[in-house]
């Protein structure tokens, strides 16, 4: 019996060798693992007959099958080790597309806002920034703002719930303008100024296509002795030309600000229908873009400068306003809704 069980070793060894060297991949590895070691292998059969073996038989037998397995699981770690240092290739197709790499961009009100801001830099202004939760003198009182002014009231301006920790500059706020800024930088710094200064906004406004609680503003500040209403204009041309075009029209209408004086709205000619009237417009042929004047000399008294030695002009902006424009968006709430099909256009 011994003679029997020597024969199928001797045939199982060949066997295994061979379709082991025929296996090229980790799938074909495993089936000869299950061939020759799993539960109904030969080797498996064999150690099951042990019992009924006499006690010499079954210690060679046993020795034998034993000395078989080893051997065998052996070759197909081997088998395994240099099938996975062997470099991938096989699945790769070189005539297939690349695969894009999703990138982010700047969001439009982002881009709107450099752009305007790259109009001012040539021009000589800096960029300044200042604190978006504010005092009550900064939003108000240093800008000639009245006490009974109805912007200061509750349903204008977002006013905090928190003390003040410089009480003599009245109650904390969210700005509801970037004019804040000019104060702070003319309190610090003498004239000659340049700045521009751009930022978030809040007003307590009912949100719909046109107005939401929280937009952004960029605001413009000029002073030094001898800036006149004339430079004022023609720092608003060169800017609206830069951004709109060479051949926008624009014109300037009287207006009323309480921080400066005098002062004036700046239209420009619709895009969309060239000044002949259409529903962009409310028929007019033209679309306010921007508020600005010579700043009054209460501002400059509050902030320490001689009215009598110095003059400037400031204005001020809306960047949602200037993207809805220059895109022709319709719905403000368009820009913080962050549907990726409105911002993927950009």
């Amino acid at each position: 019996m011994a003679d029997v069980f020597t024969v199928n070793f001797n045939e199982l060894e060949r066997d295994f060798s061979a379709q082991l060297a025929q296996a090229n991949t980790a799938g074909e590895i495993e089936l000869v693992r299950v061939k020759f070691l799993g539960r109904k292998s030969p080797i498996a059969s064999s150690l099951k007959q042990l019992a009924t073996c006499s006690p010499e038989q079954r210690a060679e037998i046993g020795k034998r099958a034993n000395a078989l397995k080893t051997a065998f699981e052996a070759q197909l770690t081997a088998k395994r080790d240099a099938l996975s240092a062997q470099p991938r290739q096989a699945a790769l197709d070189v005539t297939l597309p690349g695969r894009a790499i999703p990138q982010g961009r700047l969001h439009p009100v982002t881009q709107t806002m450099e752009a305007i801001l790259a109009c001012f830099l040539p021009m000589g202004f800096e960029i300044a920034d200042g604190p978006e939760l504010e005092f009550e003198y900064y939003n108000f009182d240093a800008l000639n703002i009245p006490r009974d002014h109805p912007s200061r009231e509750s349903f204008d301006t977002f006013f905090v719930d928190a003390p003040s920790l410089q009480p003599q500059k009245g109650r904390l706020l969210l700005r509801s303008h970037t004019s804040p800024v000019q104060i702070r930088v003319m309190e610090r710094r003498k004239p000659p100024l340049r700045i521009v200064v751009p930022g978030k906004v809040f007003r307590p406004d009912a949100l719909d296509a046109g107005h939401s609680f929280m937009f952004h503003q960029v605001e413009g500040l000029m002073v030094d002795d001898r800036t006149s209403f004339a430079d004022l204009k023609g720092v608003l041309e060169q800017f609206l030309a830069a951004l709109f075009g060479p051949d926008t029209k624009t014109r300037f209408r009287p207006h009323f600000f309480p921080f400066t004086e005098p002062s004036a709205e700046v239209d420009i000619a619709c895009a969309s229908c060239l000044g002949g009237g259409c529903s962009t417009c409310g028929q007019k042929g033209w679309v306010e873009i921007m508020g600005c004047g010579m700043v009054h000399p209460n501002v400059f008294k509050a902030v320490g400068y001689d009215p009598n030695k110095v003059q400037g002009f400031a204005f001020g902006l809306g960047v949602e306003r200037i993207a809805m424009l220059k895109h022709e968006i319709r719905d403000i709430r368009l820009f913080f809704e962050n549907d990726l099909r409105f911002l993927e256009q950009f």
